[in-house]
Formats: C-alpha cells, structure tokens, sequence
C-alpha cells in the first residue's frame, strides 16, 4: 500500500451468521478505506440487514457471528454496541429512529452526544457542515421532526449520524419510501460525504442508484456474496443488468 492510500477502515474476514440452523450469511469478506463508498446489492431476504446488525454487534439473542470484523485495525469482537459507536461507528436504520416530538435542531444535537459525553469542547462542530449538506435541514431547524416529508426525514438521520464526527457510516436502505427525485437527491449528498473522508457502506436495493455513487460493490445473494468489483464494472456486468438494472440502465439520460 502507498503513503497515499486511504487506510481501511473496515475490514470483514470470513464473516458467517446463524439463525438456529439456517445460515444468514456465510464467509462474507469486504472492505472500506476512508473516503470511500462501498455499496451491498441485493434482494430482499439476502442478508444485507443481517450484516449490519452483525458489524454493529447488535444480532438478536438467537443469532450466532463467527469470523474477523476489524475496525481501525482493531479486531471488534466481544465489543458491544455502545463501545463501537463511541469508536466512531454510526449505523442509521432503515427506519431513520428520529424524536418526532423534538425539532430538527435538537435531533442534530442529540447526535453529537457522544462526542459530549467524551469531554470534546466544540462537539456541536459538525452543525455548520451538516447545514451546508443539507440546507433544507437549516431552513427548518425549528421544525418539529415529526411534521418532515419522507425525504426530509432521510436527510435528518444522516445528517444526525454525521453529527458523532463517525469514521465509519452506514447507511441501510436510504432510499426507502422515497420518490425517485428524492433519492438521486439524497445519493446526491450521500457521494459528497467523500470529502468529509468518512468511509461509508451503503446498503441498497436500488442498484442503479446505489453503483452510480460508489466507488465498490458487493452483490450479496441468499448470504452468499456471489460478485465484486469496481462500481463501473459491476454496472456493466451482464448479471447484474438483467437481475438487477434490467430495462432501466439503458433509460437513463
């Protein structure tokens, strides 16, 4: 590797999950560098949930993880939920988990609550950056969360998680419920979040959308990552354009 190779954030070895006796994911291995967009394709039922909650620590009481997941060169395991995201590790669901009763404003400061808890000085920082991502969010600072449209909404959970300073952002289904304009728009700001050197996994169904913006992907299928390679050559990929772009690759402009 070269001086000026970005360092890898985070590294999967032989990642496996089990639900009782049915295998969720079986020897996964992907990586993110700082800066970079990694993308996870796939259908529903593929695992992708699944290897979230595994990299957050966060499978449910009757799921089983075997494998290495490294983070900064640190190996994560027996590391719990809490102690991950105060490494830096920030997941934002596909449910977007937002105080609807609390403005826009207080949401974006609760986010940075960790970096409060930790002692940092000026850990609201991140506000004037974030506003500048998301300027729709600064209009409406006010606003209570809870009267957001879908998109809006999307942009206050991303914007929330940037607010923890994350080296490591994952995003699990951001297009979800949106409109297509919506989405470009927010995998729009999503592709500008390389020059805040966050390195960012991206989970999506929305394959078109998803390999426009990334740098890397991942085809994950029934646990199983059955294709990889550069966002350029995955999109060209015969596979992947009659299972996942179809008719769409050639309508677009």
């Amino acid at each position: 590797m070269t001086s000026d190779t970005p360092r890898i954030v985070l590294e999967v070895a032989g990642l496996s999950v089990r639900y009782g006796k049915v295998d969720a994911l079986r020897d996964v291995h992907l990586s993110v560098r700082a800066g970079q967009i990694v993308t996870v394709i796939g259908p529903n039922g593929a695992g992708k949930s699944t290897l979230l909650n595994a990299l957050m620590g966060a499978l449910p009481v009757q799921g089983h993880a075997s494998g290495r997941v490294s983070y900064l060169d640190e190996d994560l395991n027996g590391v719990e939920i809490e102690d991950r995201v105060a490494r830096g590790m920030c997941l934002v669901p596909e449910t977007r988990a937002l105080f609807a009763s609390m403005t826009i404003e207080d949401n974006l400061q609760l986010g940075a609550w960790r970096r409060r808890k930790a002692g940092t000085r000026d850990y609201l920082d991140q506000l004037e950056t974030v506003f500048s991502l998301f300027p729709r969010l600064k209009e409406r600072r006010r606003q209570l969360a809870g009267t957001l449209s879908g998109g809006e909404r999307q942009m206050l959970a991303i914007g929330r998680a940037l607010m923890g300073k994350p080296d490591l952002l994952m995003l699990d289904e951001p297009s979800l419920g949106l409109a297509p304009l919506i989405t470009r728009e927010i995998l729009r700001i999503v592709s500008e979040l390389r020059k805040t050197g966050v390195a960012t996994l991206l989970i999506e169904q929305n394959a078109r959308a998803a390999l426009q913006i990334a740098d890397f992907g991942y085809v994950l299928e029934t646990g199983d990552i059955v294709l990889e390679g550069v966002a350029d050559a995955l999109e060209s990929n015969p596979r992947v354009i009659e299972t996942y772009l179809g008719l769409a690759k050639r309508e677009m402009p």
